[in-house]
């Protein structure tokens, strides 16, 4: 399981000119499953998403978790591409929509993420809160 964290200042997903959720400050999280991913791993990387140390303390550093901000999670099996052999590339690394709908909406309770449609093709929107960037496996 890999997990694109972005902090942002604010983040929606939108379908078909159809807004279906919006965050103000926290993270946005590319979550990609591959398939042999399973629900310890979406839980355990829920946990590790929410205790992340990557918001300004008093002094400016970042060593604050999540606490009261908002997490919106979109699917993204394209996490899972590999272009090492040629320009198109190949997603056989990320799990079949039968096992990765499952995992992924595990891993939204789990982080108490706001959610995009999964295999929908979503409008993402954000404005960073940084730029903040990690990129995260289980």
């Amino acid at each position: 399981m890999r997990a694109l964290i972005q902090r942002v200042s604010r983040a929606s997903v939108s379908v078909d000119g159809n807004l279906l959720a919006t965050i103000g400050p926290g993270l946005l999280v590319l979550l990609g499953v591959a398939g042999e991913d399973d629900a310890a791993a979406a839980e355990r990387l829920a946990r590790k998403v929410r205790a992340l140390r990557v918001f300004a303390d008093e002094q400016g550093q970042m060593n604050e978790p999540l606490g009261e901000r908002e997490i919106l999670c979109i699917s993204q099996f394209t996490l899972y591409g590999d272009a090492r052999r040629g320009n198109r590339p190949s997603f056989t690394a990320a799990a079949p929509a039968a096992v990765a709908e499952p995992l992924y909406e595990r891993f939204c309770e789990e982080a108490q993420a706001k959610r995009g449609l999964f295999g929908a093709h979503m409008s993402v929107e954000l404005v960073n809160d940084g730029p903040v960037t990690l990129l995260l496996e289980a």
